[in-house]
């Protein structure tokens, strides 16, 4: 079976932020989970749209949903590990993109982590997928588009 591989380009990591692995975040392999990591991505994730003015639900309904994740692993993480989370937007569309993450450990330079998460625009009210936002849109010139 092949393996997943990501790359994404240099250009496009907008943010970072530190996040430290918690004792409670070690799974019996005595390293970082795969479910404390996916939880790490979306802490990431919320303080990155949290930074640029993104609410993940406004009033009228509108929000950001999350369509897939994806995460390849290049070493392990252990409790206490200070990890930097760069994180990115690539690849969007009429109605989202991908977000990104790049995971390392900046103590001995060690890349931890890749991940990418698809979203969408999408309305609660409705339970519909709606156009991206100019106002969102605007917020990263440097992005791809697909």
């Amino acid at each position: 079976m092949a393996r997943l591989q990501l790359h994404f380009p240099e250009d496009q990591w907008y943010y970072s932020t530190p996040l430290t692995v918690r004792v409670t975040d070690v799974n019996a392999g005595n390293h970082l989970g795969n479910d404390s990591m996916i939880s790490m991505i979306s802490e990431a994730r919320a303080r990155f749209l949290f930074e640029f003015g993104v609410s993940e639900t406004e009033r009228d309904g509108n929000g950001i949903i999350v369509t897939d994740l994806a995460t390849t692993y290049r070493a392990e993480a252990h409790a206490r590990d200070q990890l930097l989370f760069e994180v990115g937007v690539m690849d969007f569309n009429k109605y989202g993109g991908d977000i990104i993450f790049r995971v390392t450990r900046p103590q001995d330079r060690t890349l931890i982590a890749m991940a990418k998460s698809g979203f969408v625009f999408f309305n609660y009210k409705t339970s519909e997928v709606v156009a991206m936002p100019d106002d969102f849109r605007t917020k990263f010139d440097r992005v791809n588009w697909v």
